[in-house]
């Protein structure tokens, strides 16, 4: 295959091969080629159809339906496994129409969400809960982004893949995010003196916190989710990020929240907390660092990141971000179905807190 024949099948679709046609990818309720060529072989010994399925472990009814299917009539009764295994896979090459590509309103209000933002499995499972009486509308998420990555084929727009998180014209395997190695070796407390009941996830105010930079490590925000709620706040760092802009930005986001949702902090061991006693000030329980090289510790906000990557790219001066740009992504965020809360907004849960 030539570099521009493999781009082109890449391309078409979604960067990925096409998988139901390869023979290795394909399920094992189909039969394979070998499992035909053995057919041939035994039905040319006058085996039935039993024998047959109990040789290659099969349903006798499997046999029948595929001696059926492919002896045509011009064959002479004579099965050929290898002419069988060619017209099976021509038949699942058969052209589908997508449901999306069919249904223009079902597509309409797909697209509608999309350029909210919205990801696939929170569309899919916001058209089951709210059109429960049109079963033809509730399709699983892998079937809007064919559609996504398949362009005019499967519906809808390759152009909308700029508005999921990753923003990937082509998909891609998922790979191991590289480690960051530890930049603060002296922490107050470790996550192992953490209150047991913050594992728990069972109220509002236990923080996760980290800082994601932009380009050349040169400007920065500092993020602030919460664990139970994913309740989202950002603080600007648009001049610099050391530990004395860190402190009194995450102090000045702590004062705009009542003592009730101001519990614990979890951090990395990063050189921007070496003012981390006089945040724990702030907090009814102070704060935490998780252990060297463990992203896993502060998972909870680990994946908020990813999500605010879409807004905030790497690579890019995130010092141009006003402190209302903040606001407006914090809202985007927090008002957005998710399904770790069973397609709850983390507003919702965290205003039922504060209102508690």
């Amino acid at each position: 295959m030539g570099r521009k024949t493999g781009y082109r099948w890449r391309a078409e679709n979604g960067g990925l091969p096409p998988a139901r046609l390869a023979e290795t990818a394909r399920s094992s309720r189909f039969l394979s080629l070998l499992e035909r060529q053995r057919i041939a072989t035994l039905r040319a010994q006058g085996l039935g159809v039993r024998v047959i399925a109990e040789r290659l472990g099969r349903s006798p009814s499997t046999i029948s339906r595929e001696l059926r299917r492919n002896t045509l009539q011009h064959d002479r009764g004579v099965y050929d496994g290898d002419l069988a295994h060619v017209r099976a896979r021509q038949r699942a090459r058969r052209p589908r129409q997508g449901r999306l590509l069919a249904d223009g309103d079902l597509r309409a209000e797909v697209q509608a969400k999309l350029e909210l933002e919205w990801s696939p499995e929170q569309i899919a499972a916001y058209l089951r809960r709210s059109r429960p009486d049109r079963p033809s509308w509730h399709i699983c998420h892998e079937t809007i982004y064919r559609a996504l990555y398949q362009g005019g084929k499967g519906g809808l727009s390759r152009k909308l893949t700029r508005r999921l998180r990753t923003g990937r014209p082509l998909r891609k395997r998922r790979r191991r995010s590289n480690r960051r190695s530890p930049r603060f070796i002296a922490p107050a407390l470790l996550i192992g003196g953490r209150p047991s009941v913050v594992e728990q996830r069972q109220r509002v105010g236990d923080w996760e916190g980290d800082l994601i930079t932009g380009r050349l490590n040169q400007s920065a925000i500092a993020t602030l989710v919460d664990r139970k709620s994913r309740y989202v706040r950002l603080v600007a760092l648009p001049i610099r990020h050391d530990a004395q802009a860190v402190r009194d930005g995450l102090i000045a986001v702590l004062l705009d929240m009542p003592p009730s949702v101001r519990l614990t902090l979890t951090w990395d061991q990063g050189a921007e907390m070496a003012h981390h006693d006089q945040i724990a000030a702030y907090l009814n329980e102070g704060v935490f660092f998780a252990q060297p090289g463990s992203p896993w510790q502060r998972g909870t906000n680990e994946n908020t990141n990813g999500l605010l990557r879409q807004y905030f790219p790497k690579r890019t001066d995130l010092s141009v971000h006003t402190a209302a740009d903040l606001r407006a992504v914090e809202e985007r965020l927090n008002t957005r179905p998710r399904k770790t809360l069973g397609w709850r907004t983390p507003a919702d849960i965290f205003d039922q807190a504060l209102a508690l």
